[in-house]
Parts: structure tokens; C-alpha cells; sequence
């Protein structure tokens, strides 16, 4: 029989938290101010410090993704705009966001009722619907999803086509488009029960996707196909590029390999191993693309590939749960920032496996490493972290990750496969264990 709380345990709580002047103390400063700042441990604070040892060439102001969640767009466009900088010896530049956000939420729909049509004999209260319809164009993504859209659709200057209120502000476009897709897969659902053939319900998805185009259209905007782009250089030279098209912009101007790059991650979860290459079930946006692939190593090896990949001069992408001991003014990333344990007077001892297996931690935010603090036996001390929240905050845009951050709550890295070992490399090219749609590994960094 389950157990219900008396009026005597409650009795004894309040005078056992009432008697206690520390916890007192705590509860009169929480109700007028913030934990972070109450919190804060004045030591560590005192020691940012925003100098690195190694820092990337061609960092550029800071981006901002606003009331959205297109944080591994930012990410994978900032990552491109460093090299186009470079090339072009720019000072200032960013890729159309917009753009990206378009295609994104088109292939994300026609992946959604791809799957609806996939799963007709499942349950419609069964849990892989109730993940299916839950939040099918939701803004977060991973970096194959980036890339797939990259491949298909290339990439615009933002002149091309800017920042509209609905990109900055995404919560009614999607909720908009999401209510859509529901219905649309009631209907599709409810044409095969009366005997629909495979043929007529992609006729049916057909005039569905239409509707969803014109739906980002008039939220977005029309993509551009063809546009001339124009820049003058830090040396005030001028450049002009006539009829580009978004994949000859990529692939003549940035000029990334994008097949070069692989996904690492680090999950200690008792179900995974290392050295082990995994998938997600239902996880993605175009069809036909590149499915989610990541390789999970030590977070010793994360580490070493992307300082590999900063001493060469290559930013990095990566994911992590960006909400966990940060604080976001500062731009600080760092697990002894704040003393949770002294204000609360209790600790806090789950281990990273532990986080991810009782849903406490996932996944939840991308950016971009354009530098590391290495110490004289080169190990990293700090990393340098390229944001799109805007440059109003921290060292204009630009936050601070500690190490011992890096080991608790940054779980993946996108670096060139040749940081990589000949058996870890062997290990990528495998088939990937396929992992639930659920598994922390499938959050979407948002």
C-alpha cells in the first residue's frame, strides 16, 4: 500500500528547517534574488578569465539565434563562416539562418509524414506515435541533419534572404505547422483504414507538403535560386559573384567537405559501450540523407581531437546541456562556480551516467570551440566558446567552458575523421547499433 505524507512529518520539516539559521539565511535571500548569484562561489569567480593559449583564426561578432532554436544552424554556419572569413579576408559576415530554418521545417514535415505512412499498423496511443506527433518540426537538430541540409540546398549570404519575425520568434510558426501535421496524420491514417493504396497516400502527402510550403512562405519567405554576392574586405577591396546558386556558394566559396567530418560522443550509460558506433530510430529530416551516426569514445578523446583540431586551425562543433552550473551573463561554463551544496545543504552526487539514465541531463544546446587554454603539459584547462546568443553578454558573445565542465556535461564533438585513429575510424565505418527514438542520445540541440 502506498505511503501518504502526515501532518506530523510536515510538523517536524518546518521545524527542522526553521531552526536552522544557514537555512534561513537561504530562504530569505532566494525569494528577492537569483540562485546564480546567491550561490556563486567567490573564489572561482574571481578567476575567469578570458585568455587562451590556442585560439583559431577568423573569429567574427557573435550571432544570435533569439526566441528560436537553431542553435546547431548557428553552430554549423558559424563554423562555415570562419572559412569563408578566411578566404575572403572578412571582417564581418553571416550565412542567411532563414534559409537553413526554410528547408529544415520542409524536410522535417516531409520526414514526419514519411513516418506516419511507415507506421500505419502501429497503435495510434502506442508510445512511438505519441513520440511521432509530439513535436514532429521542432526547431533543435543534430549536425547529420545540418549537413543533409547543406548537401541538398547549400547555403545563402543572409542579404539573401534576412532574418524575419517569425525565424527570431519561431514559437507560433511551429505551433502553427505542428497543429497541421497532426491533422494530416489523422487523415493519411484514416484513408488507409478505408483501404487507400501506398500510391494514393503520397498523391495525399503531395498536396500536404504544398500546404506546408506555403505555410513557411508566409512566415519566411521564399528562398532565393540564384543571386549575385557582393563584399568589400578588411583592405576594402571589393568582390562581386554573379548567378551563384546556394550549392555552387557552398562548394565553391566555403569548399568544406562535409563527408570528412564525424560525430564523437560521450555517453557512460550502462546500456552503451565505447568504441561503439550508435543510431537513432525515427531521427532526422531528409529522406534519403545521411542518418545520425555517432562514434562514443572516452571524454578524454573528444578532448584531444578537438585540441588537435584548434591547434590546426579548425573550429569545432559540439553539444552539450548548456544549463547546468552556468551562468549565463558571465558566459561561464564551470563546475565549481557555484555552491549548490552549501546554499541547499544537500549535495548532489549523481554521476553523468546516472543524469542521463534518470532524465536529470541530455543534450540540449550546440556551439561552436574556437579556442583552448592548454596548461605547460598541454592538457586543457579552459575551452573558448563561440555562442549565438548575442553579443550583449559575456566577452561579447564569446563564453568560457572549464575542463572539468567538458567531462560532466559536453557530450558531443564534430571534428575531421583524421583526428581520429585507424581503429577508431574502423569502428565509425561500422553499421551503428540503432537506439529507441526516446534514448537520451536522440535530444536535439536546440
Amino acid at each position: 500500500m502506498n505511503q501518504n505524507i502526515t501532518l506530523k512529518q510536515i510538523k517536524k520539516f518546518k521545524i527542522q528547517t526553521n531552526s536552522n539559521s544557514i537555512f534561513r539565511l537561504a530562504r530569505n535571500s532566494a525569494l528577492k534574488s537569483e540562485i546564480e548569484d546567491l550561490a556563486m562561489d567567490w573564489e572561482s569567480f574571481r578567476k575567469i578569465d578570458h585568455t587562451f593559449s590556442d585560439v583559431v583564426s577568423g573569429e567574427m561578432p557573435v550571432t544570435n539565434q533569439k526566441s528560436s532554436g537553431r542553435c546547431w544552424g548557428f553552430a554549423g554556419l558559424n563554423l562555415f563562416r570562419i572559412y569563408l572569413g578566411r578566404k575572403y579576408n572578412l571582417k564581418k559576415f553571416e550565412f542567411s539562418q532563414s534559409y537553413f530554418m526554410f528547408w529544415d521545417k520542409f524536410e522535417k514535415s516531409n520526414y514526419f509524414l514519411e513516418n506516419i505512412i511507415a507506421t500505419l499498423n502501429k497503435p495510434r496511443d502506442g508510445r512511438l506515435m505519441m513520440h511521432l506527433v509530439s513535436n514532429p518540426i521542432q526547431d533543435g537538430g543534430q549536425w547529420h541533419m545540418f549537413i543533409n541540409l547543406i548537401n541538398k540546398y547549400g547555403v545563402v549570404p543572409q542579404t539573401e534572404m534576412p532574418e524575419t519575425f517569425q525565424s527570431s520568434k519561431s514559437m507560433r510558426m511551429n505551433r502553427m505547422i505542428t497543429r497541421k501535421l497532426r491533422e494530416f496524420s489523422k487523415t493519411l491514417r484514416d484513408a488507409n483504414k478505408k483501404g487507400a493504396s501506398l500510391k494514393e497516400l503520397r498523391s495525399i502527402k503531395t498536396d500536404m507538403l504544398g500546404i506546408v510550403y506555403r505555410l513557411l512562405t508566409i512566415h519566411l519567405g521564399t528562398p532565393p535560386d540564384i543571386f549575385d554576392w557582393q563584399v568589400r574586405d578588411r583592405k576594402k577591396i571589393f568582390h562581386r559573384f554573379e548567378g551563384l546558386t546556394p550549392k555552387r556558394f557552398f562548394l565553391n566559396h566555403v569548399q568544406l567537405d562535409l563527408d570528412d567530418y564525424v560525430c564523437l560522443i560521450n555517453c557512460p550509460m550502462s546500456d552503451k559501450i565505447y568504441n561503439e558506433v550508435y543510431t537513432v530510430k525515427y531521427l532526422g529530416n531528409v529522406i534519403g540523407g545521411e542518418d545520425i551516426k555517432y562514434l562514443n569514445l572516452h571524454s578524454k578523446r573528444l578532448k584531444e581531437a578537438a585540441v588537435a583540431s584548434i591547434k590546426d586551425n579548425n573550429p569545432v562543433w559540439f553539444g552539450c546541456d548548456v544549463g547546468k552550473y552556468f551562468h549565463r551573463k558571465l558566459g561561464v561554463m564551470d563546475m565549481d562556480l557555484f555552491d549548490f551544496d552549501l546554499f541547499y545543504g544537500t549535495d548532489f552526487p549523481m554521476t553523468k551516467a546516472d543524469r542521463l539514465e534518470y532524465g536529470d541531463s541530455q543534450m540540449t544546446h550546440a556551439m561552436l570551440f574556437t579556442g583552448v587554454d592548454l596548461n605547460s603539459k598541454m592538457k586543457p584547462r579552459k575551452w573558448r566558446v563561440e555562442n549565438s546568443w548575442g553579443n550583449k553578454r559575456s566577452d561579447r558573445g564569446y563564453d568560457i567552458m572549464t575542463d572539468k565542465w567538458f567531462d560532466e556535461y559536453n557530450y558531443e564533438v564534430v571534428v575531421n575523421k583524421k583526428y581520429l585513429t585507424d581503429e577508431e575510424l574502423g569502428v565509425y565505418k561500422k553499421e551503428p547499433v540503432k537506439l529507441p527514438p526516446w534514448d537520451p542520445m536522440g535530444a536535439l540541440a536546440k
